[in-house]
């Protein structure tokens, strides 16, 4: 499923226009992404918890000439499936 499935899923699924599922599903993403950069975590209750990773820097190798190379420190999203939605899929 792509974007554009999901809003007419969302559209279909509320019985409202696809305007208003797009609009709802940035609303969404955006309250998403600005906790996870404030270094929160968002839990929504039976689906799952979104949060912050964070990787240390490390030396890493370069497949093509075999040259060490640092890596730098990054954050990452991630993910935890709740108990409903991991219900659901078994």
């Amino acid at each position: 499923m792509n974007k554009s499935e999901l809003i007419d899923h969302i559209a279909s699924q509320a019985d409202i226009s696809k305007s208003a599922a797009g609009d709802a599903l940035e609303a969404t993403l955006g309250a998403i992404t600005s906790t996870l950069k404030k270094g929160d975590s968002l839990t929504l209750v039976g689906f799952g918890t979104f949060s912050v990773g964070e990787r240390s820097a490390r030396t890493g190798r370069n497949p093509r000439t075999g040259e060490a190379i640092q890596i730098k420190a990054s954050k990452n999203a991630k993910f935890k499936a709740g108990k409903a939605l991991k219900d659901a899929l078994n």
